[in-house]
């Protein structure tokens, strides 16, 4: 089956390009919110996305037809490559054997942190790739439930590792350590010893950069973990054992919002869609206003067992129920170092 979801990060000349390319083509434009410019043409749609980062912009293309729109356009014209369809010829040690770790939770008020680790092989990819696996920012979170429960039974309890840290350990963790990265960090580095444990010979993992130097997980790496290679870099869901593990990572952490409910005081044999029912990443609206009902009901120590305390929402939250956080405990009066500006979370 083709793949009808493509994500690229492009340089400046790139989206010149693709922009010219959208303006001149016999394409219909489309209005997409936080869109620089969007298209839609035969079985196809392409949005160049306004934020930029590092310097990049994403471009997404989706669709039955996005493939055709990849390989004879945004590949000859922008990207400068013929890379579709040739990942065996261009990296054909892809499959061998090897890790990949990623997390789901980082930017979301509500909810844990969840990180996991998956191993593959040659054998085990191809399974992966065919029951859909892919980065799961590009799936919806139904796709996540089902896929990620999918994968976790093709690979076993010995083939992945999961660390679930919840809101009263994560507030407390951060307390500590105040840096999200460094956070992050021993939270992927005890993931990566837990998946050597029961893989001792795989002989490297795969990790989607998430500090601004590699020397932060290098530090938080455990005895096991320095004895391998740790390969990070951006953009890493490429890799299907990071993909693997960003849909286990991520359905988890869904399904544990949804054991939730109860303590948001909701009820998910009612819920319209229980997986939708507590709002995602930290900007939606909703959030304040769920958060703002339960700390009434609840009082302000609600925040510990369900949010991550140090999100600058917590502050708008409690001055909204005339409190602050003098209310709560110690490790709740701990701010993020650098302001949460409140944007969606990708996943």
């Amino acid at each position: 089956m083709a793949q009808s979801t493509y994500t690229y990060e492009l340089t400046d000349e790139q989206q010149s390009m693709l922009l010219l390319i959208m303006e001149s083509g016999n394409y219909r434009k489309r209005t997409v919110p936080y869109a620089l410019m969007s298209i839609e043409g035969d079985g196809f749609n392409c949005t160049l996305y306004a934020k930029e980062k590092h310097g990049r912009r994403k471009c997404c293309v989706q669709g039955g037809k996005a493939e055709d729109f990849v390989l004879f356009v945004l590949e000859p014209q922008v990207l400068g490559t013929a890379s579709l369809g040739y990942e065996d010829v261009l990296d054909p040690d892809r499959d061998k054997p090897h890790g990949g770790s990623d997390e789901s939770g980082k930017g979301d008020y509500f909810g844990p942190l969840v990180v996991a680790c998956c191993y593959v092989d040659e054998k085990l990819a191809t399974s992966l790739r065919e029951i859909g696996v892919k980065d799961c920012k590009q799936m919806s979170d139904k796709a996540v439930l089902g896929v990620g429960s999918k994968i976790r039974s093709l690979l076993g309890p010995q083939r992945y590792a999961v660390v679930k840290i919840g809101p009263p350990a994560y507030n407390r963790l951060y307390a500590k350590i105040r840096n999200v990265n460094r956070l992050l960090a021993w939270a992927h580095g005890t993931c990566i010893e837990s998946l050597l444990e029961k893989q001792p010979s795989c002989p490297k993992v795969v990790v989607d950069q998430f500090a601004p130097t590699e020397a932060v997980i290098r530090r938080a790496l455990k005895e096991r973990g320095r004895k391998i290679t740790v390969d990070q870099h951006h953009k890493a869901e490429s890799d299907i054992a990071v993909a693997a593990a960003s849909v286990v990572a991520r359905e988890l952490f869904l399904r544990d919002l949804v054991a939730a409910l109860p303590d948001y005081g909701l009820d998910a044999a009612t819920a319209d869609n229980p997986v939708g029912a507590i709002p995602k990443g930290s900007s939606d609206p909703r959030i304040r206003t769920l958060a703002e009902d339960c700390v009434r009901r609840n009082g302000p120590k609600w925040i510990m067992n369900h949010c991550k305390a140090h999100f600058q929402t917590t502050d708008k939250v409690l001055e909204a129920c005339g409190q602050s956080r003098a209310d709560l405990p110690p490790e709740g009066q701990v701010t993020s170092a650098v302001k949460n500006l409140a944007k969606p979370s990708p996943h």
